[in-house]
């Protein structure tokens, strides 16, 4: 999806025979995305890696609609969300979704036990704090707080949390994939040199070759439902690959902000995009230097798209009573904007600290029950001078 890569041991051609230093016949397995007319990767096994016996799912996922609500913003505090601990394969809590993406939280302290796939959607994490490895077939990646973490659907993979340190982690599932948005692309694929980043900023999975960790239990997702399968062997055992489909990690700080004589429209902080969603970063970053300029986001009537915002750190100069690892949710319907008084006190500021991870989406968020039970009842309101 960056660009092509090539690690390890492959055959000088596709489909055709490679075999190791004993002559055994190696096994090839293409891992492709729109059926045969997407990206793809062909990856190279010491055995045949679909021979696998269904068994009973080992991790957990629910996703349940909580009952219609009237039309307000929302604030949710996904700090104060209580989890019970343990993998991050179990420990999933979904607050918002539609029928392209599925927004939510885990905390995990354990290690996975279990290899977990989804094939429901490209998976985009944000770590807001924590940091650790995640193992996949394509090799280990590792990722701090403040990384976007990816992992294209139909990966075979387990987090290993960094030990002893609190994890807080936001999770996109996006059901239509993911891609660079094609305004930072030029005509042959590659990221143009007035996008803001470059594939530099990109850290790709690392290579690692085959690897017994001693399980053999797989999870896959599959139509909201979770479908449990046992190897013989272990599954990463990949001698090498070659492909433009693989994990990779993105610093939202190596994204390059803009500044405009006045205030740019979130379209410029476009990041990734999906289907019905564009996913928007704001990192610290010179506000608009027009002498009159009104740097504080101006109100807003949205009438095509949901807006949902994860608060990262820094100050929120258009928002009271978030902090960081708040939600906010607002609908389309009803206009949006700052809350009292950041309007004119933003005037003659020229620069913003905040840091904040932002989607508009096509179809309306539906909230879970986890969602209602850290809601700020209050917040529509705070909005009433």
């Amino acid at each position: 999806m960056i660009e092509r890569t090539a690690v390890g041991t492959f055959p000088a051609k596709h489909h055709i025979a490679l075999r190791d230093s004993a002559g055994a016949l190696l096994h090839e397995e293409c891992i492709t995305q729109d059926g045969f007319e997407g990206p793809y990767t062909i990856a190279y096994h010491l055995r045949a890696p679909h021979t696998v016996k269904v068994a009973a799912p080992k991790s957990a996922w629910t996703l349940e609609a909580a009952a219609e609500r009237p039309l307000a913003k929302r604030h949710y505090r996904s700090q104060e969300l209580k989890t019970t601990g343990g993998e991050a394969a179990r420990t999933r809590v979904p607050l918002l979704f539609n029928a392209d993406v599925t927004l939510g939280i885990v905390k995990p302290d354990a290690d996975d036990t279990t290899y977990f796939c989804n094939v429901d959607g490209d998976e985009l994490f944000y770590v807001h704090a924590g940091g650790g490895t995640v193992r996949t077939q394509f090799g280990d990646l590792a990722f701090v707080a403040e990384d976007y973490v990816f992992l294209p659907r139909g990966t075979i993979y387990r987090f290993l949390p960094t030990q002893g340190a609190a994890q807080h982690w936001l999770f996109m599932e996006l059901k239509g994939g993911l891609h660079l948005p094609r305004q930072w692309r030029n005509e042959v694929g590659q990221l143009r040199m007035d996008a803001p980043y470059s594939h530099r900023d990109f850290k790709k999975v690392q290579f690692r070759g085959p690897l017994d960790e001693g399980l053999r239990d797989l999870t896959v997702k599959r139509g909201e439902r979770l479908h449990g399968f046992a190897y013989k062997d272990s599954p990463l055992d990949v001698v090498g690959w070659d492909g433009a489909v693989y994990p990779w990690v993105f610093p939202i700080l190596n994204f390059q902000p803009r500044a405009g004589l006045v205030h740019l429209p979130p379209t410029w902080h476009g990041t990734f995009a999906s289907r019905g969603s564009l996913i928007c970063s704001f990192v610290p970053r010179m506000v608009d230097f027009h002498p009159e300029a009104i740097p504080c986001p101006y109100p807003h009537s949205s009438v095509d798209v949901d807006e949902f915002i994860f608060y990262c750190r820094g100050n929120f100069t258009s928002r009271r009573g978030v902090a960081p690892g708040s939600i906010s949710h607002h609908p389309p319907g009803i206009p949006h904007g700052p809350h009292p008084g950041a309007y004119e006190g933003s005037i003659g500021h020229k620069s913003t600290s905040e840091m904040a991870v932002m989607l508009d989406l096509a179809k309306p968020l539906h909230p879970t029950p986890a969602a209602l039970a850290i809601e700020d009842a209050g917040y529509h309101d705070s909005f009433i001078p």
